[in-house]
């Protein structure tokens, strides 16, 4: 969570009042309008809270035209109605809520099949908050692991996670949290993630494991799976190290296993110990549930699980949260019993179909170089043509909130901080009209950006407030 401030001013303008809601109101009565920063003296009816908070979110971006999160915005009514149900329950009181515990057993054990784990009843998995969450247990998983092997050097020894320079910013929280050292594959030329023989590289006898992404937040491109296993198969004949991998399938994970069926990225490689992923991403489930699963017990020591007496029932827990509703995993089981296979592919397919689409006019206009053509993710990053001198993405990102669309412009990381992109993510709900009136919007902008002078961003740093 984001860490705030008090108020710098405290005798800021306290909140405004509709007269229908206050003076004008007998049975209100309110005469003045109620604090910001401190709690109010009286209570004030519902009626006149509820307008207050929903007034100022109004001024809050429309989530339908958020073109920068993954994040689920649109179910149908019916998980709404579910979900509403659910919203009392603790996830975590599973002996008082069996039920709500079964689905959530039952949604670890469709992900086992749908990853194609081994033994599908013997993988163990537990849901999150999201995936940061599950990817911080994962990391856990994965240090106690190397700690226990290495029992005789640590905690003298100091541990290291090889990751892509492109990874989510929680796998930097997780190295810094655990004290772990985080060793980062730079990018190189075209090459926007993770190489697999530069990782391979960095690894050594305390590495505790190897990050790969399906799906970079950056650009929507896979990291290549197979290669990075195969390449630490390798070091492991030359070395005798034996480094596992996690897969970070935050938005991959719920998209290949239906549009990619011959890619070879989950638990059929044997080095891939865990995979987590975003149940509020191409789950198609409202915030917040995540999903971590490892390929059996061994993978997960024992150690860290949590056997707790609560309420009368032995309960097994893995989690960095206790108390959360139950409503999201509802939400989950519901899309997975309602969609299906057949389902889940028909959405997907129609997602990256709009992907690749809107890719396609955006190359057409002229001004645009793709960087990804949203055929791995629903996802495509592009930039300025090398012609292009009057105007920059930051610039292109300033106008097109001004008719609402939302869609994040940031620079690279390290080795390719030259680079600035625009990046649009496609979710369901947005549709082929959507994605109609965002092609002529952008294109409705550019004459007049293509007679500024040059590029009015100044400070790249400060021209977005979007962080990966």
């Amino acid at each position: 969570m984001p860490l705030h401030k008090g108020p710098e001013k405290p005798d800021e303008r306290p909140l405004s009042v509709n007269p229908f809601y206050g003076e004008a109101n007998p049975v209100g009565g309110m005469t003045e309008a109620p604090p910001k920063h401190r709690l109010p003296d009286r209570p004030m009816p519902p009626s006149t809270a509820y307008q207050l908070v929903h007034d100022e979110l109004m001024l809050d971006g429309n989530a339908r035209l958020n073109l920068a999160t993954f994040v689920t915005t649109w179910m149908e009514p019916q998980a709404g109605v579910l979900m509403a149900d659910c919203r009392d329950k603790n996830m975590i009181d599973k002996d008082e809520y069996p039920r709500t515990a079964e689905l959530e057993r039952r949604c670890v054990a469709m992900l086992a099949d749908l990853w194609n784990a081994p033994d599908p009843s013997a993988a163990v998995g537990c849901s999150t908050t999201g995936s940061s969450e599950a990817c911080m247990l994962a990391g856990m998983a994965l240090k106690r692991r190397w700690s226990l092997r290495n029992a005789d050097r640590y905690p003298g020894a100091r541990p290291n996670l090889v990751m892509g320079v492109n990874v989510q910013v929680c796998w930097e929280k997780f190295c810094n949290f655990w004290e772990v050292e985080a060793r980062q594959v730079p990018m190189e030329g075209d090459r926007f993630h993770l190489d697999p023989q530069a990782a391979a590289e960095l690894c050594d006898e305390n590495t505790i494991g190897v990050v790969g992404i399906l799906g970079s937040t950056f650009d929507g491109s896979y990291e290549p799976i197979a290669e990075l296993c195969a390449a630490l198969d390798a070091l492991q004949e030359r070395t005798g190290l034996d480094i596992a991998v996690h897969v970070d399938g935050a938005s991959g994970a719920m998209i290949a296993p239906f549009l990619d069926e011959d890619l070879v990225w989950d638990f059929r490689l044997p080095r891939v110990a865990s995979i987590n992923t975003s149940g509020h991403k191409y789950g198609l489930v409202y915030p917040g549930v995540g999903w971590a699963l490892w390929r059996d017990k061994e993978a997960l020591p024992e150690e860290l699980v949590f056997r707790v007496n609560y309420l009368g029932g032995d309960m097994p827990t893995f989690a960095l949260n206790f108390s959360r509703p139950g409503a999201q995993v509802v939400a989950q089981y519901y899309t997975l019993l309602r969609l299906g296979r057949e389902g889940y592919r028909a959405v997907q397919q129609s997602t990256r179909n709009v992907a690749r689409g809107i890719a396609d006019r955006v190359e057409a206009l002229g001004d645009f170089r793709l960087l990804t053509r949203g055929d791995e993710l629903p996802v495509f990053a592009f930039t300025t043509a090398p012609d292009v001198e009057s105007y920059d993405v930051f610039d292109v990102s300033r106008r097109l909130r001004e008719s609402g669309w939302l869609v994040p412009a940031y620079t690279f990381p390290a080795n390719r901080e030259d680079l600035s992109v625009l990046r649009v993510v496609c979710r369901n709900g947005f549709s082929e009209d959507l994605a109609e009136l965002f092609v002529e919007d952008l294109t409705r902008l550019l004459p007049e950006l293509r007679r500024q002078s040059g590029p009015s961003t100044r400070d790249k740093g400060a021209a977005t407030g979007f962080h990966h």
